[in-house]
């Protein structure tokens, strides 16, 4: 996007927004990282060693080609062939449900605005709590990680659909269905094991951090941190034409400058989406469709995701989701927290009155690679979903919308999709990484 430089971006924003634009980002918003804890982070994000098959990283849904996410509304992870929208059902893997909500991005994660992580926040910074984090876990699982995005892997390895594999398929999917996580041969310490096996790894984590002498002194939670390093240094993103504006360098040309006027003026977009990530760390129900399987405690079937009332027991949170940043948001569709639309400016246009856009929701919106599954169960909760809407529609013109598209455009960062450190050659383990 092409920008303008000089004062004038200074009076623009003094003039029209007020103190509605946030500050300019600076190095003492986010995490200090060492670049060697970065760098064997990267091979183990792109390493399916951690998965109970050896068939899936990290970065199968998380990749840099489709803006960390996968590209897909409702991914597939153990079970699947292929990357991003060309991932397709393993025939002789066939998962069992899809993934039952959209692939987060990962942009600017290691900011320390970012206290609550997952679409319910289900993990977040709690310094009363023990290792001072609040999670589904008990207590005496957390200890050892160095931060919140630490520990979030907690769970993706965990996870049948995602990375564990089901229950009869491998050791790491069995010890999970007995429950047995931590200790030795739980769950974690198997993964452990893998990576300590392998001598190229056990010489990296030696290398990398301080308490570690020898390769069965590496954890799960030594994974975890060099993973959560790679990502905070490889996805930071503050250098958009929007961040240029922010510093007083530059203007954005139309209609990106009126949809930058209609975001933090009358389409009303600040109120959730505010401060510099562009997101209050909030949640609320705007009456994203679901789709999918749905989000259920384990051992239930059915398609009901009822969102942060799952975390609270309030039933003033059902239905919500957190307000996801808006960093590189043209790039991480599709969109809302089942994913149901695959376009931007079609999430736009059911925002701006979700109720009515739930009462004509199509589930062709959505990207989902052939299963044989109803994906349409989630949709008989529509009206329980916009019941919980409080948000009051507004009204834009076609013209307006296309403004804020644009405007939206202004906050994607080349330099933070491109990564620092990119999709290495290959890994320790040996087996294939997902390229795009």
């Amino acid at each position: 996007m092409r920008i303008v430089l000089g004062l004038a971006a200074i009076i623009v924003a003094d003039t029209a927004f007020g103190d509605a634009l946030p500050a300019p980002l600076t190095e003492a918003d986010f995490a200090p990282v060492r670049e060697i804890e970065a760098r064997l982070g990267q091979l183990l994000f792109y390493d399916p060693i951690l998965s109970g098959n050896r068939n899936v990283s990290c970065g199968t849904c998380h990749h840099p080609a489709f803006g960390t996410g996968d590209g897909l509304s409702l991914g597939i992870g153990d079970g699947g062939i292929g990357l991003g929208p060309k991932r397709v059902a393993d025939p002789d893997n066939m998962p069992e449900q899809r993934i039952p909500r959209n692939a987060p991005a990962l942009f600017n994660l290691g900011a320390y605005e970012f206290t609550v992580l997952f679409h319910d926040g289900r993990i977040e910074v709690d310094p009363d709590r023990p290792g001072g984090l609040r999670t589904p876990l008990d207590a005496d699982m957390v200890t050892g990680f160095a931060s919140l995005l630490s520990a979030q892997t907690m769970f993706p390895v965990l996870s049948p659909d995602e990375m564990a594999g089901h229950y009869s398929e491998n050791e790491i999917s069995q010890a999970v269905r007995r429950g047995v996580i931590t200790g030795q041969g739980g769950a974690w310490d198997l993964i452990s094991q893998r990576v300590r096996d392998i001598p190229a790894y056990a010489d990296s984590f030696i290398a990398t951090y301080d308490h570690i002498d020898a390769p069965d002194q590496i954890t799960f939670a030594d994974i975890s941190n060099a993973i959560a390093a790679f990502m905070e240094f490889e996805w930071r993103s503050d250098n958009a034409p929007f961040d240029a504006v922010l510093r007083g360098e530059a203007t954005l040309p139309e209609p990106a400058a009126t949809g930058m006027n209609l975001f933090y003026g009358d389409a009303g977009c600040a109120s959730c989406h505010s401060g510099p990530f562009l997101t209050d760390h909030e949640f609320h129900a705007m009456g994203a469709p679901q789709i999918g399987p749905g989000k259920a405690a384990r051992f239930e079937s059915h398609a009901r995701d009822e969102g942060r009332f799952r975390v609270t027991g309030d039933p003033a949170d059902l239905y919500a989701f957190r307000t996801p940043s808006l960093r590189n948001v043209a790039l991480t569709g599709p969109y809302g927290h089942a994913g149901g639309h695959r376009d931007l400016r079609s999430f736009i246009e059911a925002h701006l009155d979700p109720v009515a856009a739930l009462e004509t929701y199509d589930l062709t919106n959505a990207v989902l690679p052939a299963l044989p599954v109803d994906d349409t169960r989630g949709l008989a909760d529509s009206a329980a979903i916009a019941q919980a809407v409080t948000y009051a529609p507004r009204r834009i013109t076609d013209a307006q919308i296309t403004s804020l598209v644009a405007f939206l455009d202004a906050l994607t960062d080349p330099a933070a999709i491109d990564g620092k450190l990119g999709i290495p050659d290959a890994v320790p383990s040996g087996l294939p990484i997902d390229q795009p």
